[in-house]
């Protein structure tokens, strides 16, 4: 396995990191949240604008993984078609490298409203983050994703046995 496919593998591990950091704080602050208002009556002030950040984080840091690993949902409707033409491999080349190529509209999109937001001032209601971060951060996490299904689906083209070698 070349240096650049090892490194590539053990990077991909960051995400999956930060997404469980994110899961492990959002379950702890929810069960504070729930244990303060039963037993105090006095909630997280916070709480509600904290799911919504951690939630930002927890799903769309692994965005990449799941989009190259086909984590995601999927609907085989042309599969058994594709299938008894031999095509399911250039299908799956075409699917990722389209699919890739297609992100970048919403990369663009959320980046114009992450900037309108930057200059607007926007910030949470109870902690004052401003938002416009976790707009770069969503866009960031989609730009990634976007190159890494292109990368994919030209690996499934020209080297299919690099996405099968087993990390060492």
């Amino acid at each position: 396995m070349t240096p650049i496919i090892q490194l590539v593998r053990r990077a991909s591990a960051l995400p999956v990191i930060v997404a469980c950091i994110a899961l492990f704080i959002l379950m702890a602050m929810t069960f504070c949240d729930v244990i303060l208002r039963s037993v105090f009556n006095a909630p997280i002030e916070a709480a509600t604008e904290l799911t919504r950040i951690l939630m930002a984080i927890l799903v769309f840091s692994v965005l990449p993984i799941v989009s190259t690993t086909n984590g995601h949902i999927a609907v085989d409707l042309t599969d058994g078609f594709f299938n008894r033409l031999h095509l399911s491999h250039a299908r799956d080349v075409v699917i990722y490298v389209l699919s890739g190529i297609m992100l970048f509209w919403p990369v663009q999109r959320v980046l114009v409203l992450a900037e309108r937001a930057r200059d607007y001032g926007d910030v949470t209601e109870y902690l004052a983050i401003p938002t416009y971060l976790i707009g770069w951060f969503i866009a960031l996490s989609v730009a990634i994703t976007a190159l890494v299904m292109i990368a994919t689906g030209l690996l499934k083209a020209f080297a299919p046995n690099t996405l099968s070698e087993p990390l060492q």
